[in-house]
């Protein structure tokens, strides 16, 4: 039983980024797909699909993405608001992911969206994860 799907998401793509794999499955949510938007806007994965639409529990796949010496591009994803222990943040203390070269994706009351983005929105929320 899994008990954390956000968590069993982001350690299937570091896995497959780090085994040079070119995509990676998951069972979808709309939570899920929202994260893998922000990750391909903000340039972290080449995209994401969503198959077998059709069946009661859809497949999420996104698309890893290496650099011009095959490096993942994504070189850490951590979780940070657990199911065990939530984290909240105001908007002025949504923290800077490694000096700005990361991102806080923060789930938000108008939705998910990056750290930089519910800064200028003027919305704190419940910080998923840091990508870097």
């Amino acid at each position: 039983m899994m008990t954390d799907p956000i968590a069993d998401m982001l350690t299937r793509i570091r896995n497959a980024s780090m085994a040079n794999h070119k995509s990676v499955s998951m069972p979808s949510s709309n939570i899920k797909v929202e994260i893998a938007r922000i990750l391909k806007e903000e340039g972290f994965i080449l995209g994401y699909d969503l198959l077998d639409t059709d069946k009661p529990q859809a497949t999420l796949r996104i698309h890893t993405k290496y650099d011009e010496n095959n490096r993942p591009v994504i070189a850490g994803l951590e979780r940070v608001s657990k199911p065990g222990r939530r984290i909240y943040y105001n908007r002025q203390d949504i923290p800077w992911v490694r000096s700005g070269l990361g991102i806080a994706v923060v789930s938000t009351s108008k939705g998910v969206m990056t750290g930089r983005d519910a800064r200028r929105a003027g919305v704190g929320g419940e910080v998923i994860c840091y990508v870097w």
